[in-house]
């Protein structure tokens, strides 16, 4: 009697599904920096002007850059005929001084002649005023936690100072002190500091904050809480999210939607494990739940 070969069954696929979680350091949140950095920057190159490096003004003790406005000004072109300017506003520097940057040391004949405005700056001061404005708000927020009731709490202070300083007439005060304050930073400052943190937030973002992870698997998941670390598996049974009350303004306007996540496992040895910056945490969430709620089929049923 001869038996006849079963049938071959099918493969049954083992791949599972994977939820990759990133804990992203504090620099994530400074992208407003470098972002309005380079649009100062472009606005000032459309702006089109200039700023020249200049002497003091005299003082009793050493001459220095003299100021006339609406003179007339006679300019020797080096020919028989001079050039007569009038109505124009001078600035004089003393004898034996130069705009900068001046020619350097050498023969002056081989070098080309150093461009005094060549250094692009805004007219105005509202550029400067609101790239700093934003740096300050960066590091306050990046540092100073807000959770939940906080956040509220300093969002009515705010809109109440702002109801009592109109009330009271301040307003026309302090405006009067942001007049007299003048920040000006040319392009090349703009540039300098949006492409030095650009430069360092992206190899943060795409380095350094992926070697802190969670991966989540239907019956584990496997944590490295450290750079350089090694990973560590954990059974899932058990297992307990929670997603830590988000702060208004680091979370949700810097973070867009990111947030804090908490993980704790069971049995006779718990571990606790905090992955802070957490991008769509609520998202990452629940995914994750609905993937436990899906039960593990074994292969071939």
């Amino acid at each position: 009697m001869s038996t006849a070969p079963a049938a071959p069954v099918a493969a049954a696929s083992t791949a599972e599904k994977e939820i990759r979680i990133i804990s992203h350091s504090n620099l994530f949140y400074w992208w407003p920096v470098w972002a309005i950095g380079f649009i100062m920057a472009l606005l000032t190159l459309i702006d089109g002007h200039r700023m020249a490096i200049l002497p003091g003004p005299p003082s009793a003790n050493k001459p220095g850059t003299e100021q006339f406005r609406n003179a007339t000004v006679i300019v020797d072109t080096g020919s028989s005929k001079e050039i007569k300017l009038k109505d124009r506003d001078v600035l004089v520097l003393q004898e034996n001084k130069h705009l900068q940057p001046d020619q350097p040391e050498g023969d002056k004949k081989e070098l080309p002649e150093p461009n005094a405005l060549r250094f692009h700056v805004a007219q105005g001061k509202s550029y400067a005023v609101i790239f700093c404005t934003v740096l300050v708000l960066v590091i306050v927020i990046t540092n100073v936690p807000l959770r939940g009731m906080w956040s509220v709490v300093i969002i009515m202070l705010v809109i109440m100072l702002v109801i009592i300083f109109s009330l009271a007439g301040w307003w026309d005060t302090i405006l009067g002190w942001l007049f007299v304050l003048h920040i000006h930073i040319n392009l090349a400052g703009y540039l300098f500091i949006s492409i030095g943190l650009l430069a360092i937030w992206l190899v943060a973002f795409f380095f350094f904050d992926q070697q802190i992870y969670m991966i989540f698997t239907p019956r584990q998941f496997k944590v490295r809480t450290e750079i350089g670390g090694g990973e560590v598996t954990y059974d899932t049974i058990g297992m307990s999210l929670q997603k830590q009350r988000s702060d208004l303004f680091r979370h949700w306007i810097l973070g867009l939607g990111s947030g804090d996540l908490v993980v704790n496992t069971s049995g006779a040895q718990a571990h606790h494990f905090d992955l802070p910056n957490v991008l769509f945490v609520g998202k990452k969430v629940q995914q994750i739940e609905d993937m436990m709620r899906e039960i593990p089929q074994a292969p071939g049923h």
